[in-house]
């Protein structure tokens, strides 16, 4: 054992000096270049660096962007057409994640939970697709095609911001008026919730359509997995 390592190291000193001595007489010789030798050197040393780079840089542009077209059923709206690289998929995979865990796609019954606590779960869902989409680029537009961010505020204005810009301040009105009283007592609680269970309807379409672009398999069984709500 000893003596086949010690033959190993031999090989690879003798190795070494062979390449030493090949590349000095490499730069022994670039350096008496001059003249048009210099520049055809420099010029074809350039020019290897130069293509490299751009097989690497387009090489990493072909696994980092590779677009994926996708139609969506939008509520209230007809079938439109998104394009998704990987960047719009991991915010879509974000923004399905933040739906999915809220009230806004599980059921809140008579009776069950509090309106206040759904309004703020709802609220923070609000911020949270805003700072998602204020912290992430915007996705390049593709003609004829729509995007996440599309999608997401979309949902924060035709769902998020009706529901809450009605029930917030009415309830608010309420709990000022009789701070001592029960929720329940509250002589609109069950139009609030009527109208909560048409919007965590149309919550659940998005929070489907955005596990659709995020490549999610079968979303609908997650989101009826039986989470509970977070506020």
């Amino acid at each position: 054992m000893t003596k086949r390592i010690t033959h190993n190291w031999v090989a690879q000193i003798i190795a070494g000096g062979i390449a030493g001595t090949i590349a000095g007489f490499i730069v022994y010789e670039v350096t008496r270049l001059t003249g048009r030798s210099l520049y055809m050197l420099i010029g074809g040393i350039a020019g290897a660096v130069l293509v490299f780079a751009v097989q690497r840089f387009w090489s990493t542009a072909r696994r980092t962007v590779q677009l994926t077209e996708v139609t969506l059923t939008l509520p209230v709206v007809s079938e439109l057409k998104f394009v998704v690289d990987d960047k719009a998929r991991r915010v879509a995979w974000q923004l399905y994640v933040e739906i999915a865990t809220r009230v806004s796609t599980q059921p809140l019954g008579d009776g069950e939970g509090f309106i206040r606590e759904a309004l703020t779960s709802l609220y923070g869902l609000f911020g949270a697709t805003r700072d998602m989409l204020k912290a992430s680029r915007p996705s390049v537009a593709v003609p004829g095609n729509q995007t996440v961010e599309y999608l997401a505020v979309t949902m924060l204005n035709d769902y998020l911001r009706p529901f809450l810009s009605k029930w917030h301040p009415r309830l608010g009105v309420f709990e000022k008026a009789n701070p001592d009283a029960e929720e329940s007592t509250w002589p609109e609680n069950a139009d609030c919730r009527d109208d909560l269970r048409s919007v965590q309807v149309g919550l659940t379409s998005y929070a489907i359509n955005f596990a659709n672009l995020a490549g999610v398999p079968d979303p609908e069984k997650m989101i009826a997995s039986g989470h509970r709500p977070t506020a």
